[in-house]
């Protein structure tokens, strides 16, 4: 069975097709089978005001697709766009592998997992941040 697998704790939020799910008072596991669902935990939500870095901006866009609130087809190239720019900056292979993982699943229109690759690069994009001289 292909398909999305949410492991959700108890009284874990999330969004399906603009409806928002709140789970029971024990842990759960769903298997999303329709493909194209617009899916987002809200626990992995990022709020407008919080778009204030390169990576946060893609992570952004992505999340505004799978919330059904813009197009996938009115912002892909946006995504994509935002995945090169990005590639032009991490150089390191850990991170040109979670870029190049972000960037194929975007290109199958597969943006959860493409969101899930691209947040494991905010730690590193806050890093170089703290880094960067003032």
């Amino acid at each position: 069975m292909g398909g999305l697998v949410l492991k959700l704790n108890p009284k874990e939020r999330v969004l399906v097709n603009g409806a928002v799910i709140e789970n029971g008072d024990r842990r759960a596991k769903l298997n999303i089978v329709t493909p194209n669902a617009n899916i987002l935990r809200l626990r992995d939500a990022l709020h407008p005001e919080e778009i204030n870095t390169p990576v946060r901006r893609v992570c952004y866009i992505m999340q505004l697709i799978l919330s059904g609130d813009v197009m996938p087809e009115d912002a892909n190239n946006q995504v994509l766009r935002g995945l090169e720019q990005l590639s032009q900056v991490f150089k390191d292979a850990d991170s040109r592998s979670l870029l190049a993982a972000a960037t194929a699943q975007a290109l199958e229109a597969n943006y959860y997992p493409a969101l899930k690759s691209l947040r494991a690069l905010l730690p590193r994009e806050e890093r170089l941040i703290a880094a960067a001289p003032q």
